[in-house]
This record gives structure tokens, sequence and C-alpha cells, in this order.
């Protein structure tokens, strides 16, 4: 079969050649568009990621086609019910960075439990005192963990091995992993009343958009933390700003700023440039980001060497399973 690649400036084009052996695989550094579309009107599968834009007018243009595999969680940059009429697969990669992200969550936490942060910048002045440096232990704490998807459960995981109690909350409890895990679902009010450690966990949408606000953070434990690995308009900034003014949040952690709604998931960053332009600004302009007590990482969490291989994996097996007869992750 004839197989195209686009737009994936990591791939290990000698594996991919290999593993595809004895079909005709090409790789294109631009996404797949109207204007490129002609150079593989009769190939039967592309590989693209979310800056090529997959509509109508596209699949016209390849009569021939008979499989996406986008490198992505989301798929929204496709048209699958077009897809669909012309018996054409899509495939995604439905998971890839869930203990990755967990992890970082952590990494974001003990920053501000153990003022790792201060302490760097102080040795940075030549000031090795420890004045100012004094930490809190996360044995015993309540963690609150707001989403119980795959990261949320892989992020109470992690919490349970360091000795924390652990509230959730979900519109969708699972109340059986509740009671394997040891943790307990309860309100958002009471959550956010009850928890040493707030840490979302929950895809951005209409229900979400500015989840945590004013109201909300006056209904936190006084000298809370807030984390927010998700992303960045979930939390309003001006609330956050007033929160640690008033001394309500002791600490924030954030690998997510609002206004980067652009980013739709984490490896479009990688991809598009414009995308980190974006993010740049937004970090250098940032009143949120001068405050004491806040660490920002650049939409890190879901950045390891292990996510990324997972990532490339997935979407090569998608391909290969195609092949074999039998296609997996079809969206």
């Amino acid at each position: 079969m004839r197989i195209a690649f686009f737009k994936q400036e990591d791939m290990d084009k000698k594996r991919i050649q290999s593993q595809l052996s004895g079909h005709h695989v090409e790789f294109f550094h631009e996404p797949l568009s109207t204007e490129n579309v002609s150079a593989v009107h009769d190939y039967e599968i592309i590989s693209v990621f979310l800056v090529s834009k997959i509509d109508k007018e596209i699949l016209e243009k390849m009569p021939k086609l008979k499989l996406i595999a986008t490198a992505s969680t989301g798929f929204d940059h496709i048209d699958v019910a077009e897809c669909k009429k012309r018996n054409i697969v899509v495939c995604n990669v439905p998971f890839y960075g869930n203990n990755t992200v967990a992890e970082h969550t952590f990494a974001l936490i003990l920053s501000l439990s153990r003022n790792i942060v201060k302490a760097y910048q102080k040795t940075l002045q030549h000031d090795h005192t420890i004045k100012g440096l004094e930490g809190v232990d996360i044995r015993g704490k309540t963690l609150g963990v707001i989403g119980t998807g795959n990261i949320g459960l892989h992020v109470i995981h992690i919490a349970k091995a360091f000795g924390m109690k652990v509230l959730a909350f979900d519109v969708h409890p699972n109340i059986s992993l509740a009671d394997i895990l040891g943790f307990r679902y309860v309100s958002f009010e009471e959550l956010l009343a009850n928890s040493d450690v707030v840490t979302i966990h929950v895809p951005y949408n209409q229900h979400t958009h500015h989840l945590i606000n004013r109201e909300t953070i006056r209904q936190m434990k006084k000298g809370a933390l807030l984390i927010n690995t998700s992303r960045g308009n979930i939390v309003d900034s001006e609330a956050l700003i007033e929160g640690l003014d008033n001394h309500v949040l002791s600490g924030v952690g954030l690998d997510v700023i609002e206004g980067e709604e652009l980013i739709k998931e984490e490896q479009q960053i990688l991809y598009d440039p414009a995308k980190l332009e974006v993010l740049g600004e937004l970090a250098k302009d940032h009143l949120l980001l001068s405050k004491d007590h806040v660490v920002f990482t650049p939409h890190i969490g879901f950045y390891s060497k292990e996510a990324v291989e997972r990532l490339f994996e997935t979407n090569l097996q998608n391909i290969l399973s195609f092949l074999e007869g039998t296609p997996q992750n079809v969206v």
C-alpha cells in the first residue's frame, strides 16, 4: 500500500520504513492540505497530526483512502462523519501520557510544599541560608482530586503511596474503584473545604470554564495548594491572584495558563511554532507568574521520553493492525 506521514518531526523514519517493509512510504514536513493533497491523491493510508485538517474537500481528492491514523488523542480535525460515509477507518491514540501528567502533578506539589524553586533562586543569589524555606509534609494531608479519569486515578495511586488521604469529585463516580484504591467521593463543595491540596484533571468545555473562580476559591481550605495540569481556562487567573493575595491559597502550581485555548492537545505544541509563540507571550506577560508561591512550567506535563515513544508506537501499531485486517483504536 501507499502510506504517507505528515508533519511529525519526531518520527523515527528508519524504524517506520522497517516496520512497513514492502509498502511505499513517504514523509512530508508540512501538514496535509488542499495545496499538497495532489501529491498523495492515490494513497490508501495517511498518518496525520492535529494541524492537518481532513475535511470533505480533502477526502474528495483522495478516492483510494482507506485509513487515517492520527498521532493524537483528539480527532476533531478529521471529518469523521464524512469518513464513515466513504468507509474510511479513523484511528487515534487514546492514552499515552496518563502516568506522565500524574507524575508532573506531584513534581509541582513537591516544588511548592518543599519550596524547591525558592531555594534554588536563593542559591543563585549566593544565599545558602534556610530562612523562609521551611516546608510541610504531605504525608497525612488531604488531596482533593477533581476528575477521576485515567490521569486522576494515577494521581490517586501516587498520593496513597505518599500516605495522603484522598477525596475526589467526578460527575461520573466510579465507586468500585474508590473502594479498591481507598479514596472517597464527595461533593465539589466538600472537596474544596477539606483538601490541603486541590488538583484538577478534567477536560476543558463549557461546563468546566472557570470551574475554579472567586466563589469556589473562597470555599477552599485556608492555606491550600492548587495544582492545574489540565487546561488553563478551567481556572480564573484573576481569582487565583486574589486568592494568593488574601492568603486563602498558600501556593499554586501551573503547567497551563488561561489564554492558551488555541492549544487543543499537548502534542500540538511540539509541531506548531505558532502555538509555542502564543504560550511564550502569555507566560512573559502573565501577572500571576510573577507572584511568590507560584510555580509555572510551560505545558510540559505530558512531555516525557516514554510518553512520546508511546504516542509514536501506538500510532504505528494502528497502521500495522489495519494492514493485518484487525483495526485497533477506531474512533
